[in-house]
């Protein structure tokens, strides 16, 4: 058997045994990422970035969806040969020159789902933009980021409780991406933060 078959198999293997969530203890997760979200709001608080100071009372504390450890999956990344030049959309009207480097695939609530990951350059991270059908409604209508941390495996915890808003939701002078269509959603993805207008 080839070598990208053994692995094609073990990576299976992987997701079986794990039920296809990262092998996490529940209570230990959700109090990972609730202090996790209170250090947000502290930095934010003290930082004169991203929320400007008269905004600071509306913006803060920063508005989530209650953590669920269901939409914290594993995704398979199945990477681009050439990493072809990507130009993505910015808030600003702008382009911004990023790389695909693949395709992460992943199951949540049952269904199969994938998302591009693209780099701007250093490779060892990962950045998946992505908007859904609370876009708009319940969270920032220009969609929510993840980045995730390169691994040797080719698998990845794709933790939707850690999804932000980017930061020309608080400022417009930010110069965001914006989701390109293949990232878009048909679903709601209820995990993660929400606008503050949401609920």
């Amino acid at each position: 058997m080839k070598a990208h078959g053994v692995a094609a198999l073990a990576i299976a293997a992987l997701l079986a045994a794990c039920g296809n969530r990262p092998p996490v203890d529940p209570q230990d997760y959700v109090e990972t990422i609730t202090l996790a979200r209170a250090a947000k709001d502290a930095d934010f608080q003290q930082s004169a970035d991203p929320i400007p100071a008269d905004k600071k009372s509306f913006f803060l504390p920063l508005s989530y969806y209650p953590v669920d450890p269901d939409y914290n999956v594993l995704a398979v990344l199945k990477e681009s040969k050439d990493r072809p030049t990507f130009m993505m959309p910015t808030s600003t009207g702008q382009m911004r020159q990023m790389y695909r480097v693949g395709t992460l695939e992943f199951t949540v609530k049952g269904q199969q789902y994938t998302l591009s990951a693209f780099t701007e350059g250093d490779l060892r991270r990962l950045f998946v933009p992505f908007s859904d059908t609370t876009s708009g409604k319940e969270t920032y209508a220009a969609g929510r980021f993840l980045d995730l941390d390169r691994t040797g495996t080719g698998i990845y915890a794709l933790d939707f409780n850690r999804a932000y808003t980017p930061y020309c939701y608080y400022n417009a002078s930010f110069d965001c991406p914006l989701p390109p269509v293949e990232n878009r959603l048909k679903v709601p993805i209820t995990a993660g933060e929400r606008t503050k207008t949401a609920g």
